[in-house]
């Protein structure tokens, strides 16, 4: 079992003020989960492949690619900026 000090100890990590009796309680429950976890322990697992996740995802988004614009676009863009120096649009400074 999980002792009070340790209990208390986790509760100050999170900034948690227990009674006497939710104390008490999360040490059994405590106790409890690390049980479950120790049972996961015994599971055989040496013919299981290594996954990162369990589904098969794939990165949905395109890839990030320069495409040439014509000038009639670029300007159009950049007439519509607020600021711009030359064929730039000009914003202020993010990092200094």
């Amino acid at each position: 079992m999980i002792s009070r000090e340790q209990v208390e100890h986790i509760a100050g990590l999170a900034r948690l003020e227990l009674s006497e009796k939710e104390i008490e309680k999360m040490q059994k429950d405590l106790a409890e989960i690390l049980g479950y976890i120790d049972m996961l322990g015994e599971v055989d697992i040496n013919n299981i492949e290594p996954t990162s996740h369990s589904l098969p995802l794939h990165n949905m988004m395109r890839g990030d690619v320069v495409e040439q614009q014509t000038p009639e676009t670029v300007e159009a863009m950049l007439n519509q900026a607020p600021q711009k120096e030359g064929n730039y649009i000009k914003v202020k400074e993010v990092l200094s």
